[in-house]
């Protein structure tokens, strides 16, 4: 949070029926907090602020390619990247509004989680953060299925609207956690709304694929993490703001 320090001055001149001379007040100085500003999570050059889940510099497979980071997935290794793997940020968040601009190969598959602990108990971040879902919707198989398309949170919630762009084209993703509030926005529409810690979140976890995950969707703070799950992706202009 910014905080800014001035000072305000307030001249009163008192007309005295002699002449008498202006006075000066000076009114103490005054802090003015002004509202929670973006921060950068990608400077578009290097891994700054990113790190491997369960590890430590990002692996090879990732790369820095005008101004976005990008998935080389070039050299599999089973359903993900040889030298890839998820990366996570090395800061964790509680309440926060997220955006990223994301763009998918034909028949690609990614997602965005978050509130992701990497602590060493859990051997990849979907099995404690949520995921918004990155996929092309046109290709991959997992879009014939509902709650695993673009913009979905995943295996939980269908989108309410269809707002992914096709293969090429880069979407802006947005997430909104307050206060067990969450928020998925896709393009500019929010497609997701639900709110987390209730009776009602914990059946949906429980008819999910993550029933048998007793971490997943628990933790109030936690990092954000770009999957790597075998097909090339571009995240760009990464950055979020703490409510």
């Amino acid at each position: 949070m910014k905080r800014i320090l001035f000072s305000a001055f307030l001249s009163a001149t008192f007309l005295m029926a002699c002449g008498g001379p202006s006075t000066e007040t000076v009114v103490d100085e005054v802090e003015v907090v002004t509202e929670n500003e973006w921060i950068s999570l990608f400077d578009g050059e290097t891994f700054t602020g990113w790190k491997k889940f369960g590890g430590d510099e990002v692996g090879a497979a990732w790369k820095v390619q005008d101004g976005a980071i990008y998935l080389d997935a070039t050299n599999k290794k089973d359903w993900q990247t040889a030298d890839g793997g998820d990366i996570v940020t090395v800061d964790e968040f509680d309440n926060f509004h997220f955006q990223v601009e994301w763009k998918i190969s034909k028949d690609g598959n990614s997602g965005i989680m978050f509130f992701v602990q990497d602590n060493g108990e859990y051997a990849y971040p979907w099995m404690t953060g949520p995921e918004m879902q990155v996929l092309d919707n046109d290709g991959h198989p997992d879009a014939k299925i509902r709650t695993h398309r673009a913009g979905d949170l995943y295996d939980l919630i269908e989108s309410s609207e269809e707002m992914a762009k096709p293969v090429g084209d880069w979407n802006l993703a947005e997430i909104i956690a307050k206060d067990g509030n969450l928020e998925l926005h896709l393009n500019g529409t929010m497609v997701v709304s639900t709110t987390m810690w209730t009776p009602e979140w914990e059946e949906m976890i429980a008819n999910s694929k993550f029933k048998d995950m007793p971490g997943f969707g628990k933790y109030k703070k936690g990092r954000i993490s770009l999957q790597d799950h075998g097909d090339e992706v571009w995240f760009r202009n990464i950055r979020i703001k703490q409510l």
